[in-house]
């Protein structure tokens, strides 16, 4: 395994480096599925002779590329140092029968069980086939690749292949195949994390979760509770039928209050962090689990109020084409006719309604700024100052325009009787109860007694006994002792 997979020169007989033949390396496939065959165009791709290894070779041929040799499994064994174990994990036991050709020999498994085989079995499909196969030298990699990706290349996929094994130099040997593919290789460390790399396809979005429920749940809400006001009120107060509005309207009035109560539960966990860092008079001492993962959820929280924001400004732009717009529009034409009123023009309802909109398309856009900068692709071409000022003071910008977003949409409405139906407060104040304390708290730490106090902290500096470090003098205190 010493030996590069590549070789360029040779010696002359004078002693001076000439260039050789290059020979290509050969690279064995056992299995003729989708994925086989994405390994295969890849490896070929990348200037490896392949050999594929089927049960049924006339009828699998067409299928693959046609620089790659398809023949016998225990045919395509024989030569390459570097195989490719693409089958199901029940498939294994068909190859002990090639043990003798397998013996010495890299096999580099990609398999990946289901949620039940996972959960049923103990061991990974990694460690099961080292244990099939003692005399060769097994490797975990490509698991988390996706035939599609192998297919398209790297620039269209995640680059990364983790890649695990007890062997170094089997590992070494892949490392570089994986870089002559393109691809990225992560060292994952000894076998015993293949069942950890077998875990990470079957994981639909973990970071998602809770942030998902929290949007759900907070539509839901404000759903419900736009509905009582806006169309079962007037239903059973006046016999008005407004149950149109549902599809639309309620749906129109409901996004930008889940949007912007996200936004300030964006920022909420910084306060609380900050606020309990003043307390303690340390940064060392680590924050509640539910404050952190509060923490480690904020991405998330900020992207789907972006997705919010963004679908209230389309289904804002489509409030004009409804039918019922139109009738509204008829309808107050006839009335003002009917009252004989030429001229209808309140001056303060424009502005109003001029500054609105202009506040919310600079919300929306420094939400866009937000959530673009949120890319990998674009994350990563920032220092860390520019990322912290684009997330943390452009953020905290735009959580104070859709502030003035909402308290222009709302006016004076709150100090009118008629808008409490069924005395509940008009869905605009309980939006603003979360984003005003955020604000105010940010405001208050900009305070020099405050700032000066926690940039310190920050910078590590402790209050007298905030954490104390003792040396054990003996075994049983050292049990005892909590280190933090």
């Amino acid at each position: 395994m010493d030996k590069p997979l590549i070789s360029r020169h040779l010696m002359d007989s004078d002693g001076s480096l000439a260039e050789a033949p290059i020979e290509v390396p050969k690279v064995g496939i056992l299995g003729s599925g989708d994925f086989a065959r994405s390994l295969a165009t890849r490896l070929v791709d990348s200037g490896f002779s392949v050999v594929v290894g089927s049960r049924n070779p006339k009828r699998t041929a067409g299928l693959f590329p046609p620089a790659a040799r398809v023949t016998f499994q225990k045919e395509a064994v024989g030569s390459p140092e570097v195989i490719f174990v693409a089958m199901f994990r029940e498939h294994y036991s068909t190859l002990c029968g090639l043990s003798d050709q397998l013996a010495g020999k890299i096999l580099v498994d990609v398999s990946n069980p289901t949620e039940q085989e996972h959960l049923r079995n103990r061991e990974s499909n990694a460690e099961y086939l080292a244990s099939l196969f003692p005399t060769c030298a097994v490797v975990k990699a490509f698991n988390v690749i996706s035939a599609w990706t192998l297919q398209a290349g790297p620039r269209d996929g995640n680059r990364q292949v983790p890649i695990c094994s007890d062997q170094p130099e089997a590992k070494r040997a892949v490392l570089e195949m994986v870089r002559a593919m393109g691809f990225a290789p992560v060292d994952m460390g000894s076998l015993a994390s293949a069942r950890e790399l077998e875990a990470m396809p079957l994981r639909l979005l973990p970071g998602w979760k809770v942030p998902a429920f929290l949007a759900l749940g907070l539509f839901v809400f404000f759903y419900i509770y736009n509905f009582v006001r806006d169309v079962l009120q007037p239903y059973v107060q006046q016999g008005k039928n407004r149950f149109y509005k549902l599809p639309v309207s309620v749906v129109n009035m409901t996004l930008p209050c889940v949007a912007y109560v996200l936004l300030s539960l964006v920022y909420l966990p910084g306060v609380l962090a900050a606020a309990l860092q003043l307390h303690r008079g340390t940064k060392y001492r680590r924050f509640p689990d539910w404050l952190d993962h509060w923490l480690q959820h904020r991405k998330q929280i900020g992207l789907l109020s972006f997705f919010c924001a963004a679908l209230h400004a389309l289904y804002s732009f489509c409030l004009p084409l409804r039918r019922s717009h139109r009738y509204d529009l008829v309808n107050l034409a006839v009335e003002q006719v009917l009252a004989n009123k030429s001229h209808l023009w309140k001056e303060e309802e424009v502005w109003r309604m001029e500054i609105y909109l202009s506040l919310g398309v600079l919300a929306l856009g420094t939400l866009s700024l937000l959530a673009v900068t949120s890319l990998p692709s674009i994350a990563n071409s920032l220092n860390w100052r520019e990322f912290s000022f684009v997330q943390s003071t452009l953020g905290f910008v735009g959580l104070v325009l859709s502030t003035l977003h909402t308290l222009t949409y709302g006016w004076t409405r709150a100090f009118e009787e008629s808008r409490y139906k069924f005395y509940l407060p008009p869905t605009f104040t309980l939006t603003l109860l979360v984003p005003c304390v955020v604000i105010l708290a940010k405001g208050l730490f900009l305070l020099p007694c405050f700032s000066r106090r926690l940039t310190k902290i920050r910078k590590g500096w402790e209050k007298d006994g905030a954490i104390n470090f003792t040396r054990p003098v003996d075994h049983a205190l050292a049990q005892k002792t909590s280190h933090v």
